[in-house]
């Protein structure tokens, strides 16, 4: 395994009981908290590279989300984890970590899930960093200019066929992650020292449908954002910075223009060498811009 992703040390790993299930965290260092939430087809792993360069820095608390990684499983498929159900979550496994407020990176489905913990419990987040920042906004371009042909995962993932098919076999499994895994990073070898644990990952059971619950979840204000109508949404007022990969193709970085819709105080700033998972593709980049946000 690369350095990349090798494991620091002090790393720590817990199973904290939250609301009606239980979250896997990863956690290292002993400086200020930082909390970091991943996307799809993320775990906490995703994390790695930044935790590799920022653990004498920085407490970082790396969960895997509901469903994901080895957080708690629904037994059957769910449409009522979306972004507040998980920030929800986030807030009770802060509180069980005896956190004041902390700084917060999302990123992907993570991003959606920091928006809707600094609305929910804003009095849990000091400052916001987003690597690549979807916002309702984004609805509507996602059928404007053909990009409706990079957003078909979004419906097909809904389909009970769709955990049937890419969990029938591990090949399956690789297949299918392989292709995000390398069509949105600019970096096409980005994910390849850990690919083969990404794929043992998502075959554990359940696993797959936790993520694709995220999608059934999300749908009803996804076609209501793409049919022009998004949901209102408060604006948020914790300073925010969000680093952009220039090259993302499933979230494009002209989408930064929305940003001043729904922060009030945001920076932006693009990372001219990566696509969608700047923290992987990038890392010695990502890690400055989370110590330049969050050590001061």
């Amino acid at each position: 395994m690369s350095s990349d992703f090798a494991l620091p040390p002090g790393l720590r790993h817990r199973q904290v009981v939250v609301r009606d299930t239980v979250l896997h965290v990863a956690e290292v260092g002993d400086g200020p908290a930082v909390l970091l939430l991943h996307g799809w087809p993320e775990f906490w792993m995703s994390w790695l590279p930044v935790m590799n360069r920022l653990h004498g820095e920085f407490r970082l608390i790396a969960p895997d989300l509901r469903g994901f990684g080895d957080s708690g499983k629904s037994a059957t498929p769910r449409s009522d984890v979306g972004a507040n159900a998980h920030a929800d979550d986030i807030a009770a496994l802060l509180d069980a970590l005896g956190t004041g407020p902390v700084g917060v990176v999302g990123h992907d489905v993570g991003a959606y899930v920091a928006q809707g913990l600094a609305r929910r419990h804003p009095q849990r987040v000091e400052k916001l960093l987003f690597f690549n920042c979807p916002t309702p906004s984004v609805g509507s371009a996602w059928v404007r200019d053909g990009h409706v042909n990079e957003i078909w995962y979004q419906s097909f993932q809904q389909l009970p066929l769709a955990e049937q098919l890419i969990g029938s076999s591990r090949e399956a499994c690789a297949l299918y992650l392989g292709h995000f895994l390398t069509h949105w990073c600019h970096r096409k070898d980005a994910f390849a020292p850990v690919f083969d644990t990404y794929v043992e990952n998502f075959m554990k059971p359940g696993n797959l449908r936790g993520g694709f619950d995220w999608y059934r979840s999300q749908n009803a204000a996804r076609i209501a954002a793409i049919d022009g109508h998004p949901a209102p949404s408060v604006p948020i007022h914790q300073r925010t910075r969000v680093h952009w990969g220039r090259h993302d193709p499933i979230l494009k970085s002209e989408w930064a223009s929305f940003l001043s819709h729904y922060f009030d105080d945001v920076e932006v700033s693009f990372c001219e060498g990566a696509g969608h998972f700047v923290h992987v593709e990038a890392p010695d980049e990502a890690a400055q811009v989370v110590a330049d946000v969050f050590a001061d």
